[in-house]
């Protein structure tokens, strides 16, 4: 017997369970029927219509995502709108979408387990313990900021954004925090950590350089935030695998970070105005 949508959903909510989302977010299965056999699903960061369109060309039954499509609060889904046009040609396709957001941060292993396997972080705990959120590691052996970066850049996908680092080069580092997605809420916890380094997503300018003035404070790294969170694509790919190993699973390769140009000159010397 094939496996059904609802075994798909079982497998995922067995690995991160709703009640680990918090309470704004909006995970679980969006569209399509829990009775329907599934054969081939399609794993993505972000349920857009061209990562929707690779779906149906790869003859998946089932998408599944990290962001929620429809996160906010709607009161239709009109085929002439964006989402509305996602949720159509999902459901004429035949299609299922299910989204694991908030919940996949918190669970173990999680979102960012996964950005820390792949940029070789052994985890040891949580960054914060109260939502079981980021993570903290260590390095196999200790190594320059910039070489650090460059670890970084490499183990990720690469982005027009590109890798940013806040820091001085030569600094060791050896512990480090990490958190896919937007991380700024948590520099206080990578400070409180006493880890060399942080790499996240999204840093705004005044809370990171209110961060680096004070004394002993982590360096930063500071990524797109679809390339920190698509290492999870491929865990979540392994989830599916191992309880259902009926279905074909394939993992996105499509780049959906919104930025799509990038202006990288020489960089002056720190302080001076080019």
């Amino acid at each position: 017997m094939p496996s059904l949508l609802r075994d798909a959903v079982a497998a995922l909510e067995a690995a991160y369970p709703p009640a680990l989302a918090q309470d704004w977010d909006a995970v679980g299965l969006v569209c399509g029927d829990p009775d329907e056999p599934v054969t081939r699903v399609h794993v993505a960061v972000d349920p857009t219509a061209a990562v929707v369109e690779d779906a149906i060309a790869d003859g998946a039954d089932l998408l599944v995502t990290h962001h929620p499509l429809l996160l906010r609060g709607v009161h239709g889904v009109p085929a002439d709108q964006p989402k509305g046009a996602v949720v159509h040609r999902l459901v004429r396709a035949g299609v299922g979408l299910f989204a694991a957001h908030t919940n996949a941060d918190a669970a173990e292993p999680g979102v960012s387990d996964a950005l820390a396997d792949a940029l070789g972080v052994v985890v040891e705990a949580p960054l914060d313990v109260s939502s079981k959120i980021g993570r903290i590691g260590r390095l196999p052996a200790p190594e320059s900021f910039e070489a650090f970066v460059g670890r970084v850049a490499a183990g990720l996908p690469t982005t027009a954004w590109g890798v940013r680092g806040a820091g001085d080069p030569a600094r060791t580092i050896e512990r480090v925090a990490v958190s896919g997605g937007a991380g700024d809420s948590m520099l206080h916890l990578a400070r409180a950590a006493g880890v060399d380094a942080y790499v996240t997503a999204d840093l705004r300018h005044h809370p990171a350089d209110e961060h680096l003035q004070l004394p002993g404070a982590p360096a930063l790294v500071d990524v797109a935030h679809w390339a920190s969170e698509h290492p999870w694509c491929a865990q979540a790919a392994d989830v599916l695998r191992r309880a259902l190993p009926d279905l074909a699973v394939t993992v996105s390769t499509r780049r959906t970070d919104p930025w799509t140009l990038g202006g990288h000159p020489a960089a002056p010397p720190i302080g001076v105005l080019k």
